[in-house]
């Protein structure tokens, strides 16, 4: 008898369906979905834009309107990465039909490609959609256009990997908010997505190091103005092994059913 088995075929029909599934539930309730994110982005313009804006006048060269839309749209992609994925994983446990899921012909990556794959679409478009409503505002020029995409594509698959695995780890609903609500969204705030870090005191900079967030905002607002906080490499870097690291949590949660078999 041989002792090394073939790797079962990729089961693209599976992937499919589950992407499929999740992409319908999207197309439903599309209309709240890109209207909430717009209307939102609206109004940090005519605050933070126009009211502020208007005093602030430029950082490094950029006028202050053009400056937040990098950390505008990586607020946005964040927060719904983390919600679409969570919410994705979490209903099905809350309601058992995961066991259908897990009793098919899919590895573990396959369920995590369906699942992360459908809720990176939605926060790639949800960005996309941020990025045309900025421009009913400012004027924005993308210097570097193919490293924003990868920054955006890449922070997306980030964060709906970290939303998949809170998603499983949350034993409740109000248990999967805390976490975006108290932490997520704090760090973005505190990560230069509405300032340069180089224009706080030093101790304050140094600290800000140390917020994965900053790395991201970075490296994104680099792609449009061509201007960073950090370097781009350093950017990069931390966004694949963020990527790296989830992708291996979400793997290992599937292949031992941590929370998800009795």
């Amino acid at each position: 008898m041989n002792a090394f088995r073939e790797p079962p075929p990729f089961n693209a029909r599976g992937v499919w369906a589950i992407y499929r599934f999740e992409m319908a539930r999207f197309g439903r309730t599309v209309f709240t979905s890109l209207l909430t994110p717009v209307i939102t982005t609206a109004l940090y313009f005519v605050v933070f834009g126009a009211a502020i804006g208007g005093r602030m006048g430029e950082i490094d060269g950029v006028p202050y309107g053009a400056f937040i839309v990098p950390g505008l749209i990586m607020l946005s992609v964040l927060t719904e990465s983390i919600g679409n994925a969570s919410f994705g994983i979490h209903f099905p446990r809350w309601t058992g039909t995961i066991y259908e899921v897990l009793s098919a012909p899919l590895s573990p990556f396959e369920v995590v490609l369906g699942y992360v794959g459908a809720a990176t679409t939605k926060s790639v478009i949800l960005g996309l959609v941020i990025f045309a409503t900025a421009h009913l505002f400012v004027p924005i020029e993308v210097q570097h256009p193919l490293w924003m995409a990868a920054f955006l594509v890449l922070t997306a698959v980030s964060f709906c990997l970290f939303g998949f695995i809170l998603g499983i780890w949350a034993k409740g609903w109000e248990q999967m908010q805390a976490v975006p609500m108290l932490v997520v969204t704090p760090l973005t705030f505190l990560g230069g997505a509405f300032y340069s870090i180089d224009m706080l005191p030093g101790i304050w900079r140094t600290i800000s190091l140390f917020n994965p967030i900053v790395y991201l905002v970075s490296g994104f607002r680099w792609s449009f103005h061509g201007e960073s906080d950090v370097a781009v490499g350093a950017s990069l870097a931390a966004v694949c092994a963020f990527l790296a690291l989830c992708l291996g949590i979400a793997w290992w949660i599937l292949d031992r059913g941590w929370r998800l078999k009795p």
